[in-house]
């Protein structure tokens, strides 16, 4: 069996909206973007660093 390789992102992501450091990933109902503090909706807001939560369609993820 062949292993897979992981790979890691050596830059952090960027706010989608304003090129802020990015906290977190959110994804809704098809769209996605990387968002900072100034631009993160209240659920992603309420995760703690490392968290990710699944609505449905909707996924968010705090980063680290």
């Amino acid at each position: 069996m062949k292993r897979q390789k992981v790979q890691i992102m050596e830059e952090k992501p960027t706010c989608d909206r304003c090129g802020k450091e990015a906290i977190g990933f959110e994804s809704m109902e098809g769209g996605f973007e990387y968002v900072c503090a100034d631009h993160a909706d209240s659920l992603l807001l309420a995760l703690k660093p490392g968290e990710k939560k699944v609505y449905g369609v909707c996924v968010l993820e705090r980063y680290k």
